[in-house]
This record gives structure tokens, sequence and C-alpha cells, in this order.
């Protein structure tokens, strides 16, 4: 570790970190939300093999490249691109215009999920209808100032956790928050599990119909096994560069995406079978977390704990992943441009605060201003997702395949007398060289509409 600079103190405050920017509200909101509305059991095998082939191996590189370099995300270009290649410090230009894009609509979401704790200890969500459910969403997401207030909650607790550093804010608190986000999934699972009709459920969500997986169905998971593991938008690389010298890269990002994908596969085991067991739609989509959980976990003896019991785990889940885009933006301004610590994270609060203004605003007194076509909080979306994030993971992939070349990672990722073999460091080269830029730039493709 360079001299003076914060990072992770042990093994295992390094993987619930990088976890808990892996596991965020796409595992226990999107995941189940794509899978219901894509046919269950077949789409999540693509998942699964899109992860191992395209995720995995970027993930690795991107934690490769900041543990050798010791730097933020943009100055880690400066430091291992060639010298007259000065352009690839524009990944991490993009991470950190994604970071904030991201982080303006992610904290309203994140804001939602921090009002639906209180809506359900006061019985407001408590209705066995999802039009009723519905009614309480859309009054919560056009009040101006409720929006706001939530997404300020937010804000002001990760800032005041991201201020502390790297050790003692996110690796204290993510050590703590992953395995309570565990014992949560685990207790709502087996109170899923012992619902008449909960069969039905595991049969959709591990029995494949393999005359579902269409070509559309494998562009949404293998766009969603990129994204879901935080790639792209220079987490991996800041929280990299915080690994210690005898972590295991591999080891570590492989059991990151072993975990990430279990509490994937621990939410839709918590709420497919409670959905077909009290006789709702498994492709209601995005409104699946805000408007049919409240009636599925109503239906149900106890239904109030539970469904508060969940809000709460969805909450925790969404820390992690704030905390890791929160860092990126700070990391940059605390060591490129010298700010302390303390003033980085308020001021990355604070543009944070003015970009998600208009994202908050979006579902009630800004829904009609639009940009091309879409509202703030949809272009924000658009940008950092469709954009940003794959182009940064294409040039990533090209960067470590074609410009820092295989020798330096093969060094890197079989040192220090790890057990990490030759033949796994070079399969891991060459799906980053040539299978992962081809399969990214398939879903920028399909995010900008060419098919």
């Amino acid at each position: 570790m360079s001299q003076g600079r914060d990072g992770f103190t042990t093994t295992f405050g390094a993987l619930m970190a990088t976890l808990g920017s892996a596991v965020g509200l796409g595992n226990i909101w999107k995941f189940p939300s794509l899978t219901g509305t894509n046919g269950g059991a077949g789409f999540l095998l693509v998942y699964l093999a899109a992860t191992i082939l395209v995720g995995l191996p970027v993930m690795i590189s991107e934690i490769m490249l900041g543990r050798t370099a010791r730097a933020d995300a943009i100055t880690t270009f400066d430091k291992l691109a060639p010298r007259n290649q000065w352009w690839w410090k524009a990944i991490g230009w993009m991470g950190f215009a994604a970071a904030l894009l991201i982080m303006a609509f992610y904290s309203e979401v994140a804001g939602w999920v921090y009002a639906y704790i209180f809506k359900s200890l006061t019985g407001e969500i408590a209705t066995t209808d999802p039009k009723a459910a519905e009614v309480v969403f859309g009054q919560l997401v056009s009040n101006p100032w409720s929006s706001l207030i939530w997404q300020w909650v937010v804000l002001g607790l990760t800032g005041f956790i991201i201020a502390f550093g790297v050790s003692k804010g996110i690796e204290a608190v993510t050590r703590r928050l992953m395995p309570l986000l565990f014992i949560l999934l685990l207790i709502l699972c087996v109170r899923s599990l012992t619902l008449s009709g909960a069969g039905d459920g595991l049969a959709f969500l591990f029995n494949p119909d393999f005359a579902k997986i269409t070509p559309a169905v494998m562009l949404t998971a293998l766009g969603l096994a990129f994204f879901k593991l935080s790639l792209g938008m220079g987490t991996m690389l800041t929280y990299g560069s915080y690994f210690r010298e005898d972590q295991n890269i591999a080891k570590t990002a492989t059991r990151v995406m072993l975990a990430d994908l279990s509490v994937s596969l621990l939410a839709g085991i918590a709420i497919f079978p409670a959905v077909f067991a009290f006789g709702f739609e498994p492709a209601a989509g995005p409104s699946l977390v805000f408007m049919t959980i409240p009636a599925v976990f109503t239906s149900m003896p106890g239904g109030t704990v539970f469904m508060a019991l969940f809000f709460l785990l969805t909450a925790i889940a969404s820390v992690g992943a704030i905390l890791s885009l929160l860092e990126v933006v700070v990391a940059i301004l605390s060591e490129r441009f010298g700010l302390p610590r303390k003033a980085a994270a308020i001021s990355t609060i604070a543009m944070i605060a003015v970009f998600g203004v208009p994202a908050a605003l979006s579902q009630g007194v800004m829904a009609d201003y639009k940009i091309f076509g879409l509202n703030p909080f949809d272009l924000f979306d658009f940008l950092s997702s469709n954009i940003l994030l794959p182009v940064g993971g294409i040039l990533i992939c090209l960067f470590v395949g074609w410009v820092y070349g295989l020798a330096a990672p093969e060094k890197r990722l079989a040192e220090a007398g790890t057990s990490v073999q030759r033949v796994v460091i070079r399969s891991v080269f060459f799906l980053v060289r040539f299978v992962a830029p081809v399969a990214i730039a398939i879903v920028l493709l399909n995010g900008l509409g060419a098919f």
C-alpha cells in the first residue's frame, strides 16, 4: 500500500466491500423483475453463462489494474498507459461521469426503498390489491418534497460513512451489513418456502423452458451480467487500488461473483414462491418490488413484519453499491485534485444532490420535461447504462488485451505465492481480449436500438 494511502485492512473486509459494490438494488429489484419478464429459469442460465464469460474476466482485469497502479480511476491510466497514449485516461473520466449520473437517479430509487421501510411498519402499504399499492407508490414519487427529502436522507447517510475513509468507513460498514443482508434473505426465503404453492415459484426459477430463450432474452441477460458486477464505472478499479498485496485477485473476484449470484437467487427464492402462492403476476417488471410485493406479503400471516424485513434488506443492499460509486468520485477529488477527504466527500454529495433534483422530480413536477423524449431520470439512466458503462467496459478490455498485455497480468495475478494456475490466467486474458469486448459491444448496440 502506498505510504499514507488508506486501504482495506483484511481479506474479509476487501471481499465484503467488493461484494457490497456488486450487490445492490439490482439484486433485489432488477434481477427478479428481469427474470420474471424473461421467462424465469432459461434467463437465469444465460445470465450465469454471461457472468462467467464476460463479467468475471472484466472484474478481474479492473481489480488487477487498480492494485497495480494504487491510484484513482483516472491516475491509474496515467501510470499504466504508454506515455504517448494519454487518451486512455478517458476511461477514468467516463467512470467519474457515470458515477455522478448513476447516483443522481439511484439515490432516488434508494430513497423510495427507505420510505417503504416506514410505510410497511405503519401499515400504509398493507393491501392485497396491487392497484392500491400503485396509488401509494404514485403519491410518493410524485410528491416533490417527499422525493427530495428521502433522496437527501440516502445521500446524508452514505456521505457520512464515506467521509471516514476506506478502512474506517467503507470496510467497517460493509463487513457488518453484508452478513446481515444474507441473514435477512435467508429468513425471508424460509418463510416464502413454507407457503402453499411455493413449488410453482421454484419451478419457474429453476426449471428452464428453453423455448423462451430468445435472442432478446440473451441480450438482456448479457447486459445484466455486465452491469450487475459494477463494471465499466470505475468502482472495481478504485476498490482494487485498496487491495492488500497478498489478496488473491482471481479468487476474490470469483467469490464476489458467486456471492452476488447467491444473493440474486435468494431474492428470487424469497419473491417468486410467494408471488405464485398468492396468484400474482411474475412478469410485473419493475413494479414487482413497490407494487406487487406489498400485496404479496400482506397476503401471508405476519406479512407486515416480513414486508418491513424485505425493504430493510433492500435498503442495506443499496448502501454498499452507493458507497462504491461515491468512492470513485471522492478518490479522484482527493487524490488527483488534492482535496481533503472530508471536503471531497462533501463536494461529491453536493454535486449529486444538484444532479439528483431533476431526477427526483421526474415522476412529478418535471414529468413533462423531456430531453430527446426522456425525462431526467430516464436520461441519466440511458446515458450511464447504455453509453458510458459499455464504452468504458470495451475500452478496459482493449487496454488490458491489446496495450497492457499478458505479461503484467500474469505476474500480478500469480504473485505472492498464490495458487492461481497459468492456464486460468491465460483463459481470463483470452476472454478479455477477444470475447468480452465483442459481447459488450453487442450490449452497447442493443442499448442504442441497433437490434
